[in-house]
């Protein structure tokens, strides 16, 4: 159920969650922080987040519907408690008239108009650093313009080396990658600490994905024809036989297809919340109303032989309507031999919550 905002007002203000003063006054927006969250009586916690100046409403990222704020008597102050679960990574933005913004309360962005907040007993993410909603992101040096033709149309791609190279780590989504979450940064950090060996990250930008991710054997083709030739011509070292694929949602469904079909060229896969409710035609009603698994459950269950794959997965632990997709292909794909490993992330469907098992699993796939 999605959370329901409730107004407490008391003499203090919101001296309950560590902001003293009277809200609205100059002295309080000098000390203002958020979010801050305090426990609840069910295990959570409610989580009081701050706008100043005009009305708006907070939009999660799939976890919940969008929350009004209220307003504190007649003052510039707008705030919502929200209840929150216990362990939730969720990404959010603030929501006036047409325009979108990052909290400018909280250090921790996700883009120019996204931040990022977590309960207290969330996990730590180790490696990936706080970026504000105004830091620009180090990007790859190396650029790859490929013009495609089996997809048609042209795209950059980028390629960074990690500890000097070595096996491909091919990350759809590529760009949310790039602009929206370090990776970069997080797979150097977690690399010169031991965690990860070293790798050759290529960023794969999506121009269709649900034409791409979901529908053929186009994308993968191009792929072993074009792309990965493109990459060892590019000078970065980069080791072509082990190549690990890193999908989320379209593109976790994406790469799981690609070691089906393609089982000589993806044979190590990191997959966080697979859109396994995909069938023919579900994008046109309920996606997630469909039968346990999807059109990959039935592909499944014709128990292909899958000894040579080895594929971590992940899901948020929150995401109530995706877990029974995900659980039937996480069982059938082990039961078809591949190497398994499931996890369950602190999150809803977010890349925000994703991001440490991206860094865990894709070392893991590596052995």
């Amino acid at each position: 159920m999605p959370p329901v905002t409730e107004r407490i007002r008391t003499e203090n203000g919101f001296a309950a969650f560590g902001l003293p003063g009277a809200p609205g006054t100059d002295a309080f927006w000098a000390a203002a922080r958020g979010p801050a969250s305090v426990p609840a009586g069910d295990g959570g916690w409610t989580t009081l987040f701050l706008w100043r100046g005009s009305p708006a409403t907070i939009g999660f990222e799939s976890w919940s519907e969008p929350v009004p704020l209220h307003r504190w008597g007649d003052t510039d102050c707008w705030y919502a408690q929200v209840p929150m679960p216990a362990r939730l990574r969720v990404t959010y933005q603030f929501l006036v008239a047409d325009e979108a913004y990052a909290d400018p309360f909280n250090p921790a962005g996700a883009g120019v108009d996204r931040s990022v907040v977590a309960t207290p007993d969330a996990p730590a993410q180790p490696h990936w650093p706080v970026v504000g909603a105004d830091d620009v992101l180090p990007v790859p040096r190396t650029r790859l313009r490929w013009n495609s033709e089996r997809l048609g149309g042209r795209r950059t791609v980028r390629v960074h080396p990690v500890g000097g190279g070595g096996p491909v780590v091919l990350l759809l989504d590529g760009d949310d990658w790039l602009y929206l979450h370090p990776a970069m940064s997080a797979f150097d950090s977690a690399a010169a600490s031991g965690e990860m060996p070293p790798v050759t990250l290529v960023f794969l930008p999506a121009k269709d994905r649900a034409a791409e991710f979901a529908y053929g054997t186009a994308l993968w083709e191009a792929v072993r024809d074009e792309l990965l030739p493109l990459v060892a011509e590019s000078g970065v070292t980069a080791d072509l036989d082990r190549l690990v694929v890193a999908g989320q949602s379209l593109g976790g469904l994406s790469a799981l297809s690609a070691a089906l079909e393609f089982p000589e060229l993806v044979s190590r896969v990191a997959c966080q919340s697979g859109s396994f409710w995909w069938t023919p035609g579900a994008l046109d009603g309920d996606p997630l109303g469909g039968p346990p698994g999807g059109a990959m459950a039935a592909r499944l269950r014709e128990r292909p032989d899958l000894s040579g794959l080895r594929i971590a997965f992940d899901a948020g632990e929150h995401e109530t309507r995706m877990l029974p997709h995900c659980e039937p292909v996480e069982t059938l794909t082990e039961q078809a031999g591949a190497t398994v490993r499931v996890s369950r992330s602190a999150s809803g469907h977010d890349r925000a919550g994703w991001r440490h098992a991206l860094l865990r699993d894709v070392a893991w796939a590596l052995g």
